[in-house]
């Protein structure tokens, strides 16, 4: 399924150190101000998760397939376990990568995660999203993005993503390159049991302070200490959900700081 995922890549030509993944209704290219401008000393994989961007947009649309082309990718473009990078959804997939494939993950660095969410809430997020996934044109999928998490993000990173993201739809309207069909199930899969990393793992949880309602839960933060004890870390950040996009600076000095 390797063939299927669409790749940015970033950094030096050489095998990867860091793989990077983009949240629910995101894609790679997402990292590239992170990663050309903050980490440009580490190649990085950014890869379009299934059902993103310029992926395949076939079924199925499971977290475990996602594990199963990033086990793949990684065992192509790595010589070494790498440190996984997850935002969101992608703090999901990270999290059932390094259980599934721990010979792969060195570590993770998970960036307000969504795992383990209620699932009255998914059905909430996802009736709301059948019933408008779509916009009248860019102006008014511009101003989505700045009444939600994206009221932090520099403008320059608005205006890319709305470049790379946004397409012209047939029913003459606008929206992401998303298969709208793949988000529905996922949000479905962000109400899963928690999967947990071996011990061992190090595994830093960052906290996006001003997310409302919040992504990480107690629970979360509970079961991950039990498992990980001295090789967990909490840290908070003063932001909305975008965390890599809203503080890009301290989100790589974070990252630099563990993967050394």
């Amino acid at each position: 399924m390797n063939d299927a995922l669409n790749v940015c890549r970033f950094g030096p030509d050489q095998p990867a150190r860091i793989l990077a993944i983009h949240g629910l209704t995101g894609h790679g290219q997402r990292w590239q101000t992170l990663a050309n401008h903050h980490l440009s000393e580490f190649p990085i994989l950014a890869p379009d998760l299934v059902g993103h961007g310029h992926s395949t947009w076939a079924a199925p649309w499971t977290i475990d397939a996602n594990v199963a082309a990033l086990a793949e990718l990684l065992e192509a473009n790595a010589d070494a376990p790498a440190w996984v990078v997850g935002h969101s959804f992608g703090g999901a997939v990270a999290l059932s990568l390094a259980a599934a494939r721990s010979d792969l993950v060195a570590g993770l660095i998970l960036l307000d995660p969504a795992v383990g969410l209620d699932g009255a809430w998914m059905l909430e997020i996802a009736d709301a999203m059948l019933a408008s996934p779509d916009f009248a044109d860019r102006a008014e999928a511009r101003a989505d993005k700045t009444s939600g998490s994206w009221g932090e993000v520099a403008e320059a990173d608005l205006e890319r993503e709305l470049d790379e993201h946004l397409i012209d739809l047939p029913n003459g309207r606008v929206g992401w390159r998303i298969g709208i069909p793949a988000i529905m199930s996922y949000w479905s899969e962000l109400a899963r049991p928690i999967s947990l990393p071996p011990k061992g793992t190090p595994t830093t949880l960052v906290r996006a302070t001003r997310t409302s309602p919040p992504y990480v839960t107690d629970e979360l933060i509970a079961v991950l200490e039990a498992r990980l004890g001295s090789d967990f870390t909490l840290v908070d950040f003063d932001c909305d959900h975008m965390v890599a996009q809203a503080k890009p600076a301290e989100t790589a000095a974070l990252i630099r700081d563990r993967v050394g």
